[in-house]
């Protein structure tokens, strides 16, 4: 989006590994085959990834093998699939076989070279062999690649010397010379002793055979009767310096166009538009000879010190069957960025437009617009926005972007972009909310500075059926709302989309492959409502497969989240807080990865059913009968339902957890009574309990507690909506893990069954009861409803013995007068969870996945050197 972002990048670890003849590996072209899965768009080509072609002379692939663990970049974690082939000697290459069943006379190679040494990029050249001779010599350049941001995060320098880069890959498309690659006929890319550069990394190659240009339709105005000279000399990164300026003739041809009620025809060749001024068009019909063959090519001198329109202004326009590209530098002004298409109006089409090198695909407002057919690759900021502020126009209704082809785009590759008001010249504008847009089978690959899709505002939105894959910084898909200025998100449905190997490290965040909430633009504000979400595939995700953060009436039904590198699905990850909020979670399927299901949150009321880490079982209360109330509630008897359900916890510890099938955190006690009492007490984690309340009213509670140290918000008692009732309790020193004291607040119940949640906003504490009475004073009956041994359950003793840690794992709790020792500030050893800042005291130290990952766990991302594919 064109705004300032707070979140962004990533860095991580790649492995240089020689890798023997593989099995090819195609990404079929919708086209070809019925087999093409129902998510992505239908496209005219075959993609053949170049880390698993056949590699010769020692070429090499590199692959990302575990998370990022910095916010920078690396071209393993910018290339897709997240692996490239590496080409940096003589006699280097990487082949394929032409499996697609039919000719290949077209080509697009995506691939990066070094910069220069100063910046600013070289030119090269790459040597194509077909059936093991050499057919061609390809022209290659990193002039559009390369920027630096050691000293600018986000940044758009171009010195090598400020450090950390980023932008790696940059296209190339040429026509086969000579005969086509037959179908069965091998091509292959190799470095030669004339290919100069010191290394190729090949990303992925596109291959097609593109039908003959289209020919001029009738009642059409040639760009050429008006003037417009072509210049077939290839770009290569940069402008032909003796080409013309075709600008005032393109544009005198438009104007006759809309006084006569005719089309605009653009025939094959490469016409340029030089300078700052862009074209505009408004009712009438711009057509080409096909993406292949007609390009408009804008040449902005550089530097660039005045503000730029989009290449293309248009207003109720259908613009169709051409390429567009541009000499920009970077997506700053300065280096001669600007949009290709700025569109507004009723019922405009977009249609079979290839666009690179600009500062956008499409900016897009007004009503019943449809972007569809189209490939953006190389677009400096976002592919297509619609939106409701484009041109000027305030409104952004039924707006629809289908079957697109998007790749390497610098901000979010598409987006949905319902903004409530900007600041004009100290005038504040408001506009009004988008409705119904759509977003449908698009496919959306290595966006390197935003997400795949993002919905931003507005109501109605449908999002189907989208393939989104390895986003290097951000989130893959997202719904909710863009900053202070934008819109609320209001309703929403996303279903049947596949995010793949999403998910990212922006500002050292780790985030989602998926997030539904606000703050997904780093802001943290405003709405998010009745987001439905269901029949998602997740797969891979880089950390939280499927991430809440502030959001209200969310249905999550029948996703499916397979091997994320963290968690499953996590209600306030880190740095996506969700102090309050509610959701829907039923039928979902969490295989692999850390824990499949965390609530982070003691605000936020998920109600859960039917999902693969329940093992089939519903919440309910210990022993069947919900406690009494007035009474006793002892703490060792939350309720069934397990992990995610009737307790979050961040790992399992313990010495007296064979009180119960589903035991955690439990030990003997020695309080009055006996039996057990809660431990190992911490940030995030919480505990329900079913109680049934004979009256309505206010009650004190008082709380068998034991803390070798004062703890301030120690823990707080919510209702099931996440209500704090008992306000933050403080907790004083009672000298010592098993010497006990009594804590009392009070609570206004409701009468009649309900759940009650004991949240743990900071940890070093032991619980044993609570007793609810009527009034101010209890009475607590300590053992009521306790049993009097550890051997009363079992019948044995329980004999804890410390483990020894493996390696990077925290030290096993170091013993107290013959127990294990919780207290967060008296560990044995360091103290591996991170820190996290939420809303409210304390911190929050969630349990991260390790570091490895376990051998029994699918192949994928793998620090253990499973290469991720």
């Amino acid at each position: 989006m064109r705004s300032f972002r707070r979140l962004a990048a990533v860095a991580c670890a790649s492995v240089l590994t020689a890798v023997p003849v593989a099995t090819v590996f195609v990404v079929p072209a919708a086209a070809d085959t019925a087999a093409v899965t129902a998510a992505g768009a239908t496209v005219p080509f075959t993609s053949y990834e170049a880390e698993v072609g056949s590699l010769g002379g020692g070429a090499t692939s590199v692959s990302l093998t575990a998370a990022p663990t910095t916010q920078y970049s690396s071209a393993s974690l910018e290339a897709s699939g997240h692996a490239y082939a590496h080409l940096a000697a003589t006699g280097q290459s990487v082949q394929w076989t032409n499996n697609t069943g039919h000719p290949i006379s077209a080509i697009t190679v995506r691939l990066s070279i070094p910069d220069s040494a100063s910046g600013g990029g070289q030119t090269s050249t790459l040597n194509l062999y077909v059936d093991g001779g050499l057919r061609q010599t390809l022209n290659v350049n990193s002039k559009q690649t390369w920027l630096y941001e050691g000293n600018n995060y986000n940044g758009n320098s171009q010195s090598p010397s400020d450090g950390d880069p980023r932008v790696f890959f940059d296209e190339t498309r040429t026509f086969v010379t000579g005969t086509p690659i037959a179908a069965g006929g091998t091509f292959m890319l190799r470095k030669d002793s004339g290919n100069s550069a010191a290394f190729y990394d090949i990303d992925v190659v596109d291959v097609e055979n593109p039908p003959a240009p289209i020919a001029q339709p009738a009642n059409s105005i040639s760009i050429t009767d008006c003037g417009a000279v072509a210049d077939n000399t290839p770009t290569n990164g940069a402008a032909d310096p003796a080409s013309v300026d075709s600008r005032a003739a393109i544009q005198n041809c438009i104007n006759q166009a809309q006084s006569q009620g005719k089309t605009v025809w653009i025939p094959a060749g490469t016409f340029y538009v030089k300078g700052t001024q862009g074209l505009q068009a408004q009712g009438i019909t711009i057509a080409g000879a096909g993406a292949w063959y007609s390009t408009i090519y804008r040449d902005v001198p550089l530097p660039n010190s005045t503000p730029l329109p989009a290449l293309w202004g248009l207003t109720s326009t259908t613009i169709q069957n051409l390429h567009v590209d541009s000499n920009a530098t970077s997506r700053a002004t300065v280096d001669g960025a600007g949009g290709s298409m700025d569109v507004t109006g009723t019922n405009w089409v977009a249609d079979g437009i290839w666009t690179q090198h600009t500062l956008s695909g499409f900016w897009a407002s007004g009503t019943g617009g449809t972007i569809r057919n189209n490939r953006l690759t190389t677009i400096w900021a976002d592919g297509a926005n619609v939106n409701n502020v484009s041109m000027g126009n305030s409104v952004g209704n039924n707006l629809t972007i289908t079957n697109n082809f998007v790749r390497g785009t610098g901000d979010d590759a598409l987006a949905i972009n319902s903004v409530n008001y900007n600041d004009i010249d100290g005038t504040r504008v408001y506009y009004t909310p988008m409705a119904n847009a759509v977003v449908t089978n698009n496919t959306s690959i290595a966006p390197w500075g935003g997400k795949g899709v993002g919905v931003y505002g507005g109501s109605g939105h449908r999002i189907e059926n989208n393939y989104v894959s390895d986003t290097a910084r951000y989130i893959g898909l997202g719904a909710g709302r863009f900053g202070v200025n934008g819109n609320d998100l209001l309703s929403a449905s996303v279903t049947g989309n596949l995010v793949v190997r999403s998910g990212g490290n922006a500002y050292s965040q780790g985030q989602p492959a998926f997030h539904i909430g606000n703050g997904g633009d780093g802001q943290n504000v405003g709405v998010v409502d009745r987001v439905t979400a269901s029949n998602n595939t997740i797969v891979d995700s880089l950390y939280d497969g499927i991430g809440f953060s502030t959001s209200t009436n969310t249905v999550l039904q029948n996703n499916t989240v397979t091997s994320p590198w963290r968690n499953g699905i996590v209600i306030a990850p880190p740095f996506y807080p969700a102090p309050s909020g509610s959701a829907t979670i039923t039928g979902n399927t969490v295989a692999g990865g850390g824990t499949p299901y965390l609530n982070s949150s003691g605000g936020f009321s998920a109600t859960l059913s039917g999902n693969s880490w329940q093992g089939g079982t519903t919440e309910g209360p210990y022993g069947g009968t919900p406690a009494a109330i007035p009474g006793a509630v002892q703490a060792e008897n939350y309720n069934t339902g397990g992990q995610g359900v009737a307790y979050n916890v961040g790992s399992i510890n313990g010495t007296g957890n064979s009180y119960r099938t589903d035991g955690v955190d439990l030990e003997s006690t020695a309080d009055t009574g006996g039996g057990y009492n809660l431990g190992w007490t911490s940030t995030g984690q919480w505990f329900h309990y079913t109680v049934n309340v004979a009256t309505a009213g206010t009650y004190s509670v008082a709380m068998r507690v034991a803390t070798p140290a004062a703890v301030t918000n120690a823990l707080h008692v919510a209702s099931a909506s996440g209500t704090n009732l008992s306000g933050n309790v403080s907790l004083p020193s009672t000298g010592g893990w098993q010497n006990w004291s009594t804590v009392t607040t009070q609570v206004n119940l409701p009468a009649g069954l309900q759940t009650l949640t004991v949240y743990q906003d900071n940890g070093g504490w032991n619980l044993n009861s609570l007793q609810f009475a009527s009034g101010s004073t209890a009475t607590a009956n300590l053992a009521a409803g306790k049993p009097t041994s550890e051997c009363s359950r079992s019948g044995r003793r329980s004999i804890w013995a410390p483990p020894s840690p493996r390696a990077g794992e925290r030290p096993s709790p170091r013993t107290l007068a013959g127990r294990p020792h919780n207290s967060p500030n008296s560990r044995s050893g360091p103290d591996h969870r991170p820190s996290i800042a939420v809303t409210g005291p304390g911190t929050v130290s969630p349990r991260m996945a390790p570091r490895y990952r376990p051998a029994s766990r699918t192949p994928g991302l793998s620090c253990a050197g499973t290469t991720y594919r």
